[in-house]
Order: C-alpha cells, then structure tokens, then sequence
C-alpha cells in the first residue's frame, strides 16, 4: 500500500475495518447487518427518533430512511412505537438485540485500536490521528460526527 495516496489508503482502510466490524456483528449472532444501517443506528443511540427526524439530520429522503428502518425492523434491531401524546409521532428506538450490536461494533473497534497500539508506535499512532482529524475537517465532517449525522455511505455492492 506504500504507493496510494493516503485518501485511497484510507478509504480501502476503512472499507476493511467496516467488514472486520460486520464479521464481529455476525460472529456474535447479529445477523443481516450493513454499513448503511449505521446512519439510523448511530442516530438512535442517542434515543428516540422518527424517520424525518433522522432524514433531515443526515441529508436523505424520508423514503431512504425509511427503507433502512423496515430492514432494521424486520431484523430486530429497531422497534417503532405511537407517541402518545401525537398519534401521527412514531418515534423508532434500539432494541437490546439493537443495543448489542452497538455494543459488540465498539468492542471489535477497541479491539483493532488494541491491535495498532501494540504494533506501532505510541507517537506515531497520535500523528495518525491527527493527520485523520484533519482529513475529517477537510472533509466537513466535524460537525457531522458530533451530531450523530454522517451520511449513509454510498452503496458498495
């Protein structure tokens, strides 16, 4: 890999670990997963939301959001209730099944940041961060991950 550049590293990187994240999930039983599942995961962990909620914080349709949300529904990782104080408010929330895989996504991450601090450097391994930190604000996504609203990534089929 000595001769990408370092968007290609990074991208074929983090192409990786999302499949290294995805094995975990499906190793632990929690099966059906993808990477564009993220985006409404990532927005119900902070608690409830509804579908135009999540569409307008991550920049789709409701149509998208909602698409993602029956996969997640039917595999058990989203439960949608009725507000009730507003019948037309369906807010979606995690499941345990849900919450576990949040749980076990964190863990097989930990687990790769384990892996790199025993094999590199400690300085080394704080210069790539920061050289990521600024790749992410170079790439306006700062704000996006502090609000829970990256984007879906596009479809790697």
């Amino acid at each position: 890999m000595s001769d990408l550049d370092l968007p290609t590293a990074v991208s074929l990187v983090g192409a990786a670990v999302d499949r290294r994240v995805l094995e975990s999930l499906s190793a632990a039983g929690l099966h059906g997963l993808r990477t564009g599942h993220g985006h409404v995961i990532q927005r119900l962990i902070a608690g409830p939301s509804t579908v135009g909620e999540i569409a307008d914080a991550v920049g789709v349709t409701q149509q998208a959001v909602s698409k993602t949300v029956k996969e997640l529904v039917l595999l058990g990782y989203v439960e949608q209730s009725q507000d009730p104080s507003d019948r037309r408010r369906r807010p979606l929330a995690l499941t345990p099944a849900g919450r576990r895989a949040v749980t076990t996504a964190r863990r097989s991450r930990t687990a790769l940041q384990d892996e790199l601090a025993a094999a590199v450097p400690a300085r080394d391994l704080a210069a790539a961060g920061r050289v990521l930190r600024q790749l992410a604000r170079a790439l306006d996504l700062d704000d996006q991950v502090a609000r829970r609203s990256v984007p879906a990534p596009p479809d790697r089929t």
